[in-house]
């Protein structure tokens, strides 16, 4: 059974750094494409970072602040966010699309989120 565990999320100021963590259990994770979403507030879930098969993606909103990365050895995924805005608050998300799983182009697996408070 796949599991995605987030971790990290807290409260911090604007303009301050914060990363967040994904480990992955149950599966491939080296096979698979990773993503990173967040849903704010009264607010549909939103695409924040991708890192797939093709290269790297980015949501226009956090593009030169955050930094997807990923280690396969720790089946672990993360998003290094900085300067981070009021805006930015929201429950983060992993997620991870498996080429196994009804083919590549939908994410399979979701973690439970991890809260991340930007105060000003």
């Amino acid at each position: 059974q796949v599991q995605l565990v987030e971790s990290g999320g807290r409260l911090v100021q604007a303009g301050e750094s914060l990363r967040l963590s994904c480990v992955a259990s149950g599966g491939s994770f080296s096979s698979w494409a990773m993503g990173w979403f967040r849903q704010a507030p009264g607010k549909e879930r939103e695409f924040v970072a991708a890192m797939r098969w093709s290269g790297d993606i980015y949501a226009n909103s956090v593009k030169g602040r955050f930094t997807m990365s990923r280690d396969n050895a720790k089946s672990t995924v993360y998003l290094q966010m900085d300067s981070l805005k009021i805006e930015d608050t929201a429950v983060y998300y992993c997620a991870a699309d498996d080429p196994d799983v009804a083919g590549a182009g939908s994410y399979d697996y979701w973690g439970q989120g991890t809260q991340v408070i930007i105060s000003s």
